[in-house]
């Protein structure tokens, strides 16, 4: 499954990307799958997407959990609780 990555604010800052397609292995279905997925690529990537960091995630645009299920072509997005403008 092909699906696009935002990230925003200092989860931007700290991996130094804003945005990335992704092709997920056919076993990863959800949001929080999405995040762990993120996580094994170690480094910068486990530190900032950390279980016990507080994130905000989106899927469509839409505010949701980690058990949100996720679709081809679908976006996630990653951001700290607060933003600024």
């Amino acid at each position: 499954m092909k699906i696009q990555l935002r990230f925003f604010a200092s989860v931007r800052e700290k991996l130094g990307l804003s945005e990335e397609t992704l092709t997920l292995p056919a076993e990863i279905t959800t949001v929080g799958g999405v995040r762990a997925y993120l996580q094994s690529r170690g480094g910068l990537w486990a530190e900032v997407l950390a279980d016990d960091r507080a994130l905000r995630m989106a899927f469509a645009h839409v505010m949701c959990d980690a058990e949100t299920p996720i679709s081809e072509g679908g976006e996630v997005a990653f951001f700290p609780p607060v933003t600024g403008g």
